[in-house]
């Protein structure tokens, strides 16, 4: 087993053809009795065996080979279903979506979204530049606070503490906003 390793990870196509006749039929087999069809657990299969050609040369023990195998076909069965799952609650959604879709260009929707503008813009205001500087560069510029630390020149956890800060200032500013009757 271990020439036929070591030639797979040469790119060996005649060995990539036995590696597949050696290993293939248990690794269908095993999906064949996770996954609803037969059709789902060849291609699978093939999915496992990609995914093993494309990683062979992290695979240290020859010896693990078979249990590397069932292991990838293991994830990609649980991906399968994964998906699946996420299929159906994203289509069980599309009525939902579709109603959505009408009320965004309503002028209530449009007037409610101004009306949250409007005390977003307010309770920045009412915190300090300090926070707000920080709030606009993680939210809206999308930096990451390591790099945030790095631009302030302070330590990571001190721009974590910085941040989680602004956050609450922010909050309360928001809060007291709705709370002051102007809205």
């Amino acid at each position: 087993m271990s020439s036929l390793i070591k030639q797979l990870t040469q790119g060996d196509s005649e060995a990539v053809l036995r590696f597949y006749k050696l290993c293939s039929l248990k690794i269908l087999t095993y999906l064949e009795r996770r996954l609803p069809t037969a059709d789902d657990a060849q291609e699978i299969t093939n999915d496992v065996f990609l995914e093993a050609l494309d990683s062979i040369s992290l695979l240290k023990d020859e010896k693990k080979l078979p249990n590397w195998l069932y292991r990838i076909a293991h994830n990609k069965a649980c991906d399968f279903y994964r998906k699946r799952k996420i299929k159906s609650l994203l289509f069980s959604q599309i009525p939902f979506l579709q109603i959505v879709s009408k009320e965004i260009n309503e002028p209530e929707f449009q007037f409610e979204k101004d009306r949250l503008r409007d005390r977003i813009e307010t309770a920045l205001r009412n915190i300090s530049k300090e926070y707000r500087r920080i709030l606009k560069l993680h939210y809206e510029e999308e930096i990451p606070v390591r790099q945030i630390a790095v631009m302030s020149d302070l330590s990571f956890k001190a721009t974590e503490s910085l941040l989680f800060r602004a956050r609450q200032s922010f909050k309360l500013a928001y809060d007291s906003s709705t709370n002051s009757g102007s809205y």
